[in-house]
């Protein structure tokens, strides 16, 4: 189930550290056959009684959302949404994708998602994208198509939707879905794109891509069955063999047309009936392929083993490491224990990733590192752990990581440490519930296409945060304790490293390092330090307000005051919880000499984590515990921009944070040096792509060649010091003039 009709599961699974190579081996998730999951629960069938999605379920239904079947099999749901007024968000999800395809069709999935909107039975060749613009939707951004291992989903956003356009969009739709037409002609037209989108997506990025497919699921379809498919199977696809696979795959009951929008719910489902229920029945479906279990190597216990490895040299990338423990995928009934399992995960991988960051500030030999729990699509149940070594010595960070582990393994956490992560997810799911409705139609809209896709439900965001009350007493250190060893149990553990020099390393030295015994470090245990905005040293007396007054824009006002200082007040009920913040100052990319470069990059990176005060980085972090608070920094041409998005009750708060930055700046080295170090491992990777290149360069170029825009290179990275730093920041920090603007669900007095 979901906070914002969206899966729970997954959403309370989202790790804010995000790094290069886990985004590789993410996947949709469907549902497989077997009779047990990763916590041992029982995956047996419940009574049905209500709508097809909680089939098993005892997840409270989400009302706003209104589910039917049609005599033919296909599902439907639909609900009214006015975000933005007027736009009506259609998903039609065939649940077939590049893992259905047999060897001979590698490639057809993504070439059928192309196809359709080629020709169809109401769309003549090369008729789509002017009717899709006659409508209102621009192509590629308000209609589009994904294709991936395990479904294909076409998508159309329709602006300021009247009941006569959206009927011929579920007309054009049904059209494309049930009667394309699949001519040699067509195909061969078709072809020559997707062929370009292959040879586009070669080079580093996706050699990686394919290394950590291969290996991390050897020996599964998943390894070799990648959505873009092969040239020698696209090559030979004809009319007989492309319609052969959508005869097989595309029909009713493998497929779900999802409608969110400014319209009544009885209209959209009547147009679900009108255009797609007359689509015929199968009476003999082809039955599922199956997508296979992680194999463990020989020799392997009941705890599994180190399987493959592979090391890569990729000299445009940086330095990587990634290795999953992987278990079976089963299915399992989205029910409330099910989920108050995954939020338990959620705790035991966010305090170990707390560790793991703890252990990176302090000067570790790695400068990122994360756990995250994957359902990959059909095929397993992976705990992932993902490195981003500081130097050569990469085995150290593979030790240094996996001691860590190995003392989160070893004993229960401490109480203040679930309870810290608690008050994260408490304050994350009150928000959800804050702002529902502010959720956009297409936000819901792809977010029930992707539970719909890992067979979970969808649950309104206050069934979540109740559920997530109920479960609080539950998350005790032996329960955290339990689901850790769990997350770190499995088959097999397989590896890879991506290293930009020959000779760092060798297949068998990463598995040996990853077999190798490990005495658990317990040193990046944080101990309980709480800290009060109470304990904090005031900021001076409350300032004089000289003006106070209408500006030319309704609704918001100016104030002065005696200090110089302006302020925009904007109180606005449209969006009910939230509050956005903004402190400009000072003159941006004008107050820098013309060798500053390397600081001006190392302060986008770093002069937040610095310090305010007395409260260095984790102390920033500690404060602002169960507060829905922000520290944004951006620098731009003319000025320079902190900004938070907040609530009413903690804006008190946020504004005394951004003031004392300014007013009493704290200096720690580690942070600047981290992001050194970070700055330096990035360089390297923007020769990859064209958008790296663009990332690196282009800023320069529009400014004709201002030093001040130019990317700095590894060396002149290499000079700069903590103390050229705060030269360079203190006096722009000093720099007015300052204007703060608050917008949003307010009270106006007390801001």
């Amino acid at each position: 189930m979901n906070p914002q009709t969206s899966r729970l599961s997954r959403a309370a699974r989202r790790i804010l550290l995000v790094l290069p190579l886990i985004a590789l081996v993410t996947a949709p998730v469907v549902e497989a056959k077997a009779p047990a999951t990763r916590s041992g629960r029982a995956a047996a069938e419940q009574p049905y009684t209500g709508p097809w999605l909680y089939r098993g379920s005892d997840v409270p239904h989400d009302k706003a959302w209104v589910f039917g079947e049609l005599p033919n099999g296909l599902r439907y749901a639909v609900r009214h949404n006015g975000v933005p007024p007027g736009q009506v968000s259609i998903r039609v999800r065939v649940d077939v994708g590049s893992l259905n395809e047999r060897e001979d069709e590698r490639g057809f999935a993504h070439l059928i998602e192309h196809l359709v909107f080629r020709q169809s039975k109401y769309l003549g060749e090369g008729e789509a994208i002017p009717a899709w613009q006659r409508l209102g939707a621009t192509f590629g951004s308000d209609t589009n198509a994904e294709t991936t291992p395990t479904g294909t989903t076409f998508k159309i956003d329709l602006p300021e939707a009247s009941p006569a356009s959206l009927d011929e969009s579920m007309k054009f739709l049904s059209g494309m879905v049930i009667a394309p037409t699949l001519s040699d002609a067509n195909i061969k037209t078709d072809l020559s794109i997707v062929l370009a989108e292959k040879r586009e997506r070669g080079g580093a990025a996706a050699r990686a891509q394919d290394a950590l497919r291969e290996v991390l699921y050897a020996g599964q379809p998943l390894a070799v069955r990648a959505p873009i498919g092969t040239e020698q199977a696209l090559r030979n696809a004809d009319q007989a063999k492309v319609r052969g696979f959508h005869d097989r795959w595309y029909r009713p009951d493998t497929t779900v047309v999802i409608i969110a929008g400014d319209r009544p719910p009885a209209e959209l489902a009547a147009l679900v009936k009108k255009w797609f229920g007359g689509w015929p029945a199968v009476s003999d479906p082809a039955p599922a392929p199956s997508f296979g279990d992680p194999v463990a190597p020989p020799g392997a216990g009941k705890t599994g083993g180190i399987g493959e490895t592979r090391v890569l040299v990729e000299p445009d990338l940086p330095r990587g490491i990634t290795w999953g423990i992987l278990r079976p995928w089963r299915k399992v009934n989205d029910t409330i224990v099910y989920n108050q399992g995954l939020m338990t995960d959620q705790i035991a991988q966010s305090i170990i990733n707390r560790r793991l960051e703890t252990r990176a500030r302090a000067g570790g030999s790695y400068l990122l590192a994360q756990v995250n729990q994957q359902d990959v699509s059909r095929s397993a149940d992976a705990t992932f752990v993902s490195i981003t070594p500081l130097t050569e010595d990469w085995q150290s960070a593979v030790r240094d990581v996996r001691a860590v582990i190995a003392d989160a393994m070893a004993s229960p956490p401490r109480q203040d440490e679930i309870d810290r992560e608690i008050a994260e997810m408490n304050v994350a799911f009150a928000s959800s519930v804050e702002q529902r409705a502010l959720q956009p139609g297409s936000k819901v809209a792809d977010d029930l296409t992707q539970a719909i896709d890992i067979r979970e439900t969808v649950a309104a965001p206050e069934a979540v945060w109740s559920i997530f009350r109920q479960t609080i007493p539950l998350i005790t250190p032996a329960a955290v304790l339990k689901h850790t060893r769990q997350l770190f149990t499995g088959t097999v553990t397989r590896g890879v490293m991506i290293t930009p020099k020959a000779g760092e390393g060798t297949d068998l030295a990463l598995r040996d390092a990853l077999a190798a015994p490990v005495k658990p470090d317990g040193k990046a245990r944080l101990a309980a330090k709480p800290v009060s905005f109470d304990q904090l040293p005031p900021l001076g007396e409350p300032g004089k307000i000289v003006a106070d007054g209408p500006t030319s824009l309704s609704g918001i006002d100016q104030v002065e005051f005696a200090n110089g200082v302006k302020a925009l007040i904007w109180p606005s009920a449209d969006e009910p919880g939230r509050v956005t913040v903004k402190v400009r100052f000072g003159k941006g990319y004008r107050a820098f000499a013309s060798g500053d470069a390397p600081y001006i990059l190392l302060g986008s990176m770093a002069l937040v984590g610095s310090g305010v005060g007395p409260l260095g980085q984790e102390e920033l972090d500690r404060i602002s515990t169960g507060r829905k608070m922000g520290f944004a920094f951006k620098i731009d041409d003319a000025d320079f921009t902190f900004s938070a998005d907040t609530r009413a009750a903690d804006l008190a708060d946020q504004l005394y944070l951004f003031a004392a930055k300014l007013q009493m700046p704290r200096w720690d080295a580690a942070p600047m040096l981290r992001a050194k170090a970070a700055a330096r491992l990035q360089y390297d990777g923007f020769a990859t792509s064209p958008q790296g290149v663009l990332q690196r360069d282009l800023g320069y170029y529009q400014h004709n060649r201002d030093p001040r825009y130019r990317t700095p290179n590894p060396q002149e990275l290499e000079a700069a010091t903590p103390e050229g730093f705060r030269q360079v920041w203190a006096p722009i920090l000093a720099t007015g003039p300052i204007e703060v603007q608050v917008f949003g669900d307010i009270d106006r007095a007390k801001t």
